[in-house]
This record gives structure tokens, sequence and C-alpha cells, in this order.
């Protein structure tokens, strides 16, 4: 027997060791620029002498463009080839980064700030589209739990490196570190990514790839995302009419996606036994996550009286505990299958809503500590087992606008959780102005809060039992096994309730 391994086989293992670097840290900058944008928000307002309203739009814009975009740059990685569209996403990302830290104007810094959003889009959708082209099937669980361990990194580092580049370089150095990670990250794309087949001619793929289906989806999208955000928690008119736009551009868009020959999404996707009732989860679940960022910060700060240092302390419990459970949440996936983890992780997340419901108003900053690590680790399993099951068998030409619609299913949450259990908890608070409630009134706001949640997950449970029948068995592992986002979101917005 031989003592020198296979050089081929070293040269493989090299090959998706560096692939999976590159997906890591692509996964890293994705969530590290969602993040580090916030903590500028007041800086930039005296920077440019802006109202508060005027520069959430930093924020805004970049949601916007994400939100609007992922599902059809998704699509288009499916039919120009991902290696090609993730490069390109890549330098735009880079590109935008370096023009918002030199813009003069906070108009082209909003500007700037919407291409990043288009460049990170096309990263999210395409990071995980790859993964079955580059890590092999064995090594898929620990593989996805380390991208789902980047992210919850990238979440927790960007408002502490924010704060640290500002007080000491100013707020231009936040995108400044986006554009060097970005350049770094398309290097290592271009040298370890495989550059896939070929999917025909321009003049083909302009006739394949869904224009209309693209203009419409955005714009339903868009009008969305800005009737959930809108109004700074109060619901009015142009909310209103702009979530009558949303549902007019969505029956437009399903009308015209029935009509053309190579649609953006395939209308036969909703009636997919797994697919359907796995979305539909995911909105769910990531509407009860988006809670515990709006809801938290003012129990801990109103009810408790902690400090803004110590509220900011407490609120990283969730992405460290994030971190050092994914890549077991993935193995775990991968032993025992995506089926039962699915209820299993829905199941530690109804016990963490019910925690969260009452432990903090019983024990303090110990009973809400207590309550998210029980939470967290029941999402990062939930997230492992509802993308296995999501990707199991899309075939290879579905896999960008698939993972893009996982993508679209998880901001979707986070923007209605924006505006719903924000409504929730200042109903149930029962103050005109929350800031100014009693401290009783908001540890009640916060029972109600998460006993509602705890339904949501309750209703998210029940529809993934419906599609648990055609989920993979003990020990068939997808192709795209563990996929995550973000695994412990930070406030894509800021949410300011009174």
């Amino acid at each position: 027997m031989a003592d020198i391994a296979d050089p081929r086989a070293v040269q493989a293992s090299r090959s998706a060791t560096g692939a999976l670097a590159s997906l890591s840290l692509a996964m890293l900058l994705s969530s590290l620029s969602t993040s580090i944008a916030n903590v500028a928000l007041p800086t930039l307002s005296t920077a440019f002498a802006a109202s508060f309203p005027a520069v959430q739009w930093v924020v805004l814009a970049y949601l916007l463009a994400i939100t609007s975009m992922i599902v059809s740059v998704g699509r288009l990685g499916d039919l120009v080839g991902r290696r090609l569209l993730l490069t390109a996403g890549l330098v735009l990302f880079s590109v935008a980064s370096l023009a918002a830290a030199l813009a003069p104007t906070l108009p082209l810094l909003i500007a700037a700030r919407a291409a990043q959003g288009l460049g990170a889009a096309v990263m999210m959708a395409l990071t995980i589209a790859f993964v079955g082209e580059t890590v092999p099937r064995e090594r898929t669980g620990s593989a996805m739990g380390l991208l789902g361990t980047m992210s919850a990194i990238g979440t927790a580092l960007g408002p502490s490196l924010g704060g640290v580049l500002i007080a000491a370089l100013g707020w231009r150095s936040i995108f400044l570190v986006n554009a060097a990670l970005g350049v770094a990250a398309m290097l290592a794309a271009r040298r370890f990514l495989p550059a896939g087949e070929a999917r025909g001619d321009r003049s083909a793929m302009r006739g394949r790839f869904d224009v209309p289906g693209t203009i419409l989806l955005a714009l339903t999208l868009a009008a969305y995302a800005l009737a959930m955000t809108t109004g700074r928690g109060h619901f009015g008119g142009m909310n209103a009419a702009l979530l009558g736009m949303a549902a007019l551009g969505a029956g437009l868009f399903l009308y015209a996606e029935g009509k053309v020959t190579s649609p953006l999404v395939k209308l036969a996707l909703f009636r997919d036994p797994v697919l359907a009732p796995n979305l539909a989860a995911n909105v769910l679940v990531s509407t009860v996550i988006m809670a515990t960022l709006v809801v938290g910060p003012f129990f801990l700060s109103r009810a408790l009286g902690l400090s803004e240092a110590l509220v900011g302390a407490v609120l990283s419990i969730g992405p460290v505990v994030s971190a050092l459970c994914g890549v077991v949440a993935g193995r775990v996936v991968d032993r025992l299958g995506a089926s039962s983890m699915v209820v299993a992780g829905l199941a530690m997340m109804v016990v963490g809503c019910a925690a969260l419901s009452l432990l903090p108003t019983l024990f303090g900053v110990a009973g809400y500590a207590a309550a998210i690590i029980l939470l967290t680790p029941g999402y990062q399993l939930f997230q492992a087992a509802n993308n296995t099951a999501v990707m199991a068998d899309v075939d290879s030409s579905e896999r960008g606008v698939v993972s893009g619609m996982l993508g679209l299913s998880r901001n979707l949450g986070l923007i209605t959780g924006t505006a719903v259990m924000g409504a929730v908890f200042a109903f149930a608070v029962g103050a005109g102005n929350i800031t100014g409630a009693a401290p009783e009134a908001v540890a009640g706001g916060m029972r109600v809060t998460f006993a509602v949640a705890a339904g949501l997950v309750v209703t998210a449970m029940m529809i993934a039992v419906v599609g648990a029948r055609n989920l993979p068995l003990k020990g068939e592992t997808s192709a795209l096994a563990n996929v995550t986002y973000p695994t412990f979101p930070t406030p894509i917005l800021p949410y300011r309730l009174s």
C-alpha cells in the first residue's frame, strides 16, 4: 500500500476547501454589510445635517434592492453561469462600497447603498446555489454549518466593528472595509469556484430571461417592503396604498408568469408539496425572530433599565449562540434527516418563545438570556432542516431561483415582523408613546408579544407537518443541505415605536 496520498484526491480536497473559504467570505460579507450600517445612522444624520427618517434610507435602499432582486438574480445565475454572475456581483458590491465611502452627499450615498444591495442580492442567492457544486456530499452538513457560523459572526461583528471604526476613522471607513473584503471575496471566487457549464449564447439567454416578470416582481416587492417600513411604526393611508399596489402587482405577476414560455418563477413550484409549505414556515419563523430585535431592546432598556452598552451586550447573545451551534445543527440534520428536525427545531422555538414571554419578567436579564439560549438553537436547527428539505430535489437549472426564493421568504418575514410584531407590542403596552411607558406596561407588552410569537411558530409547525411526508428520509442528504441565511439577523431597518 502506498504511503503517499493520491495527488488527485489531495487536489480535490484543496479545491473544495478553497471554494468553501470563498463562499464563507461572501456569506460573512453579506451579513456584515447589513449590520454595520445601522450603527452609523446617528453619525450620518449629523454629517449630512439630515433628519433621522432621511438617513433611514441608507438602510432601506439596501433592503429594497436585496428584497426586490434576489429571486431574479438567482434565475439569471441559472442561465448565464453562477461563477460569472457571482464575480460580477462581488465587483458591483466592492465598487458600490467604495462609492459609498466617497459619497459627498446623502442622495449619492443612498444610491450607492442601493447598488451595494444589488450586489449583495447576487451574493446571497448564488452562494447558496453553489454549495452542491463545490462541496462533497459527505461534508455538506459541516460545510453549511460553517456558512451559518460565518453569517452569525458577521451579524455579531457588524455593530461593534462599525462603532470602533467610526470612532477611530470616521463613518467612511465602514464602507471601505466592505470594499476591501469584497475584492478579496471576488479574487477567491475566481480562483476556487468552478466555472460551470455554458448556458447557451446571449441571444438565447435574452429569450429565456423573463424581463417583464422581473420588473413586476421587483415593483411588487418594493411596494410591500415600503408599506411595511414607512411611517415609523404608524400604519396610515400611504401604507394602505402601497399594500394595494403590492397586491395588484402580485396578481399581475402571477398572470404574466402563466403566459410566458420561460417564466422567472414556474408557477408549478408554488404547488410543490415541499417547497410551498416550507417557504411559508420560513416567513413565519423570520417574523418571530424579528420580534426579538424589535421588542428586545425596548424591554431591556425600558423595563429593566439597562444602559445602551449593556443592551448591546445582551442582544449579542443570540448571534454568539448561533455561531457556536451552526456546525452542530448541520451535522444533526445530516445524521437524523430533515423531516424530523424541521419539527424538532420548531418545537424548540415554541419553548423559547414561551420562555421569552415568562422568564424575563420573573428573572430579569438572566431570564432573558436563558430564553434566547433556548430559542436560538431551535432557529438554527429549523433553518438547517428546512432549507435541506427545500433544496433536496431541486434540478441544477433551478437552484439559483429556488435559493433566491428562500432568501426572499426570509426577508419578507423580517420586513413583516418589523411592522406586525412591533404593532402587537405597541398595542399590548397600551401607551401612545412607548418610550415614556411604565416598566410594568413594557413588561406586559413583552409577555403578550411572545405569546403571539409562540402561536406563529405553532402555526409554522402545522404547516411543516403538511409537507413532512415528502421530506428526505434519514440518510438522504440533499446536494444543498442545511442552507442558511444570516442565522440571527440584526434589524435591517432601525425601528422606532413612538
